[in-house]
């Protein structure tokens, strides 16, 4: 009986060693510093874009915006930050520590660098004149004598809030039928020129700006991505094409689960310095073109590819944008933000209106043509509309076309099957329907539902279609 008590003892005097190495482990692979400064450099620029952009009260965004966060619910109690309006800056910090720093740039948007200086600079960003926001297409308004009380009540009930939390937090609803408004409305304190951040939905104007250069012929999808990196034939990335990117099959091991640790945030977050090269960096975990992985790293990798294609420089990109893209559709307000290398963010990082999300949905309604002409290649909608894989995700945009699972339970509330949408965290949608000629914009603040309230929108589009009169 004496060796049990004595491997107890043993197992006792060793135990809290072994617990010890265990933690000293998880916290050099993990680094939950790491992690904490992804949360306050998060906060930081949310607080920054929606203060210093959209206009909208500081206090407001962090209520609506930072304190709902499943992910920052355990760094609240210490959680700080300061908006600086003399420098149009906003820094956070945690438990006094950790300070993250956003800065405004006129044009360009904020800018979390990953130094973490709040002087930081942008490649390409100098004294150059900011680019223009002219537009050559009229407002889209509601003509005079307009009234649909049906619809008015689509845009009640998608507004009203439950009694209790989780909340909707609807913040713009436009419905356009035939390039025309014929609904809108705003939650209090926003107005149609009030920019709205699209997170994910970005990622469907990087499609757009692909397009243009395929129409061009400064791309092809179907070549091997022009990723310098990647140039040598003997690297297994060497073969990814663009198309690939752009469907989330490049097999690339950018894994996004907004934890902190996950590649995507320390993307976003500790490396804004230059997304795209670290992006570029990850090795493969699948062969190209047989897995389907949703990850924002895809898209920042397109971004740079982007930029490369028209001049190299954070100018370059917004002047292409603006005068190829959103001069065109009359975009006014929309503002690309870029990182440290000039690199488009187009995973995340577009705002712009909610009637300028509405226009820019009629493009792809219109099938890529504006004023007679072909913005995008002819086929453009098409591509980027087809299924990937087994998924519901085409080209940037989320598909109601195939057989995935999600794909049929939109079709079964209602949605018709040829419908098309835009999606970003927290309820942004811009929702695409050919067959009834119809564009819908519904952007919030949707933290805690499931799906940020797809029910809620399959609804709206529900009530919408049965409200429409012609």
């Amino acid at each position: 009986m004496r060796a049990p008590r004595s491997w107890v003892r043993r197992l006792a005097f060793m135990l809290p060693a072994l617990l010890l190495a265990g933690a000293l482990l998880w916290s050099v692979i993990y680094r939950p510093d790491h992690a904490i400064e992804v949360g306050t450099a998060s906060v930081s620029q949310v607080l920054c874009e929606e203060v210093f952009i959209a206009g909208l009260d500081p206090q407001r965004v962090f209520d609506e915006e930072v304190l709902p966060r499943p992910g920052l619910r355990p760094l609240l109690k210490r959680l700080r930050y300061a908006v600086d309006d003399e420098r149009q800056q906003v820094v956070t910090t945690w438990a006094g520590h950790f300070a993250s720093v956003a800065r405004y740039r006129e044009g360009y948007g904020c800018l979390a660098p990953a130094s973490n200086v709040a002087s930081a600079t942008v490649k390409g960003i100098g004294n150059e004149s900011q680019p223009s926001t002219a537009s050559n297409a009229p407002l889209a308004a509601i003509p005079d004598g307009v009234a649909n009380a049906d619809l008015d009540k689509a845009l009640d009930r998608a507004f009203a809030e439950p009694p209790r939390p989780p909340y909707r937090r609807v913040r713009a609803i436009v419905v356009m039928r035939e390039g025309k408004i014929i609904a809108e409305r705003y939650a209090q304190g926003l107005s149609p020129d009030t920019p709205l951040l699209g997170y994910s939905a970005s990622k469907s104007v990087i499609n757009a700006l692909v397009g243009i250069l395929v129409r061009e012929g400064k791309l092809r999808t179907d070549a091997p991505a022009p990723v310098r990196s990647w140039n040598d034939p003997a690297d297994p990335r060497h073969g990814i094409t663009l198309d690939q990117l752009l469907r989330m099959t490049s097999g690339l091991d950018l894994t996004e689960g907004d934890s902190g640790f996950d590649p995507v945030s320390k993307m976003l977050f500790q490396h804004s310095d230059d997304m795209a090269a670290y992006a570029e960096q990850a090795a493969l975990k699948a062969k190209p073109g047989n897995e389907w992985e949703y990850t924002s790293g895809n898209t920042l990798i397109v971004s740079a590819i982007v930029r490369d294609a028209v001049g190299g420089r954070a100018a370059d990109v917004q002047r292409f944008a603006h005068d190829e893209l959103f001069g065109p559709l009359g975009m006014q307000h929309a503002t690309i933000e870029l990182d440290g290398a000039g690199t488009p963010v187009g995973s995340t990082r577009v705002l712009a209106s909610a009637r300028d999300w509405a226009r820019f949905g009629q493009l792809y309604l219109d099938d890529g043509v504006v004023h007679g002409k072909h913005l995008l290649p002819e086929g453009w909608v098409r591509y980027s509309t087809t299924p990937t894989l087994n998924s519901d995700y085409g080209a940037g945009f989320w598909v109601n076309a195939g057989h995935a699972p999600n794909a049929l339970g939109r079709v079964s509330s209602g949605m018709p099957a040829d419908t098309f949408y835009a999606s970003g965290l927290y309820g942004q949608r811009v929702v695409v329907m050919p067959s009834r000629h119809l564009v819908i914009v519904r952007f919030g603040a949707t933290i805690d539902p499931p799906d940020f309230d797809i029910a809620g929108l399959e609804r709206l589009v529900a009530d919408v279609i049965a409200a429409d009169r012609r």
